[in-house]
Parts: structure tokens; sequence; C-alpha cells
């Protein structure tokens, strides 16, 4: 891996643990003002100092986040769909490398859509992404996405979609938690980061998620609704953190949480 490419994915998972806190706030490329992301600088400055790394569109890179914040950002660059159209799966890329080296991420990312009507275009939108980032030092996250098809998420098919995204280039990969999540990152060789996804019953729930993908291999989390969306952010995202930086149990950063929430 060439020194450029290999010291942007080194700020956002840290060397000395091999692990990630990314706070993703790209919810808007396809649903808009999303509850609790309606106005996005109000939503992101207060977790900032608390995330290793930033995901998000530059549309609100630009307009929400502090030029002088220092905190990495993964780009989305692929769109072209929101929640109202026939599919969610009909992604192009929308952002050119030159775009995103001029705003100075740390890598770029986009969605990746297998098993549907569209399997084929955002599978080769990977490649060409992978083919730029090697050429500009520019590391690429591939998410494995599956739409409103929520039942998808076991783990035959993510260690499918994992693996295909590995063996396209993509130097990591975001998916769900599921079952057997061992055998996901087990036939996956580049690093895993887990979605958070639609917003958990409770914030318990969200750092068992967290303690659960971690102990079965996760290299981190890409979490947004589970932290903005909890009536206490702040102590969400530090709690997070706990786990999967620091080796808290759940009971320890649940009672963490506790403590910051008041």
């Amino acid at each position: 891996m060439q020194w450029g490419l290999q010291n942007r994915l080194s700020r956002i998972i840290r060397p000395a643990d091999g692990r990630t806190v990314m706070l993703a706030v790209d919810h808007g490329y396809f649903l808009g003002p999303t509850s609790k992301l309606e106005v996005p600088r109000e939503t992101i400055a207060p977790l900032v100092p608390y995330a290793d790394a930033l995901m998000l569109t530059r549309g609100v890179l630009r307009t929400s986040v502090d030029p002088g914040a220092g905190v990495p950002v993964v780009l989305r660059v692929s769109g072209g769909t929101s929640i109202v159209g026939p599919s969610l799966a009909d992604e192009g890329l929308t952002t050119s490398m030159e775009d995103a080296l001029r705003l100075n991420v740390a890598a770029v990312t986009l969605s990746i859509f297998v098993g549907t009507d569209h399997e084929r275009q955002t599978l080769l939108s990977l490649s060409k992404l992978v083919d730029e980032g090697e050429r500009y030092g520019m590391p690429v996250l591939a998410v494995t996405a599956v739409g409103k098809e929520l039942e998808k998420r076991d783990a035959r098919f993510l260690a499918l979609c994992c693996r295909i995204a590995a063996e396209l280039g993509a130097h990591f990969v975001k998916t769900y938690y599921c079952d057997g999540f061992e055998k996901v990152v087990e036939a996956c060789p580049v690093p895993v980061v887990i979605a958070g996804g639609p917003r958990l019953e409770t914030f318990r729930d969200t750092l068992q998620l967290v303690h659960d993908a971690l102990e079965r291999g996760a290299s981190g989390v890409d979490m947004g609704r589970n932290i903005w969306q909890d009536g206490h952010p702040v102590a969400a995202i530090q709690a997070v953190r706990a786990i999967v930086h620091e080796g808290h149990s759940v009971d320890e950063a649940f009672a963490l949480y506790t403590k910051l929430a008041k």
C-alpha cells in the first residue's frame, strides 16, 4: 500500500488499536432533512471532538463543518436517487476524485447494491473509484447497502457483498452486524466496520451491538441515527468510544452514558 494512501487510512482507523468510531451524517443525500439532522451544523458540531472521522457529502462538509476542526472526512461520492424514487440502488458517482482531493478528505465512499438490478453499475463504479484512489493515494470505503430490503442482512449475503467489495479493491468495507458476523469478517481480507442501521429500541441495545461486533472481528463502527437521534447524543458517542477504544463492557459503557446524560 502506497504511503499516502496508508497515511490517510491511518487517520481513520487508529494504528494503536486498529479501531475507529466514524460518525455517519450522510443520510440527507437520499432522505433529505432527516429527523435530528435538519440543520447539519447543529447536529455535527458537538459530536466532532469524539469522532475519529465524519462520513458526509461535500455539500454538508462545505456548509456545516468548520475547516479548522481537524477531523478526518470520509466523503460520500455516490448518489442520484432518493427515498421517494423507484429504486435506491440506481446510484452513480456524484463527486469527482479531483473535488475530493481539493477538500483534503481522508477517504471516499460509495454504496454497492449486490443482488439488485443495478448490481453491475454500482460494482463497476466501485472499480473505477478504486482505480482513481490508487492513482491519487485515496482510500475507498465500500458500503454494502441493502436499500429498503432489510431482511437481506444475513451472514451469507453480507459475506458475499463484503468479499466482492474487497476483491474489487475496496480498502475497507462498511456492512451490517448479523448472526454469524465472524464469518463475514473472516471472509473479508480488509477491515470491516459496522453500520448502526435504523435506530434501535434502546441505547443499551446499541452498545450491545457495538460490543458484539467488536468481539467478532469488526474494526469499529460507522454510526449515525443511533447516536444523533438519541436524546443525549454527546453522551452516546462517548459511551460508544469507551467500548471501541477503551475496552469497556456494555455495563460500564451504559453507566458512563447514564452519568454523562444527567
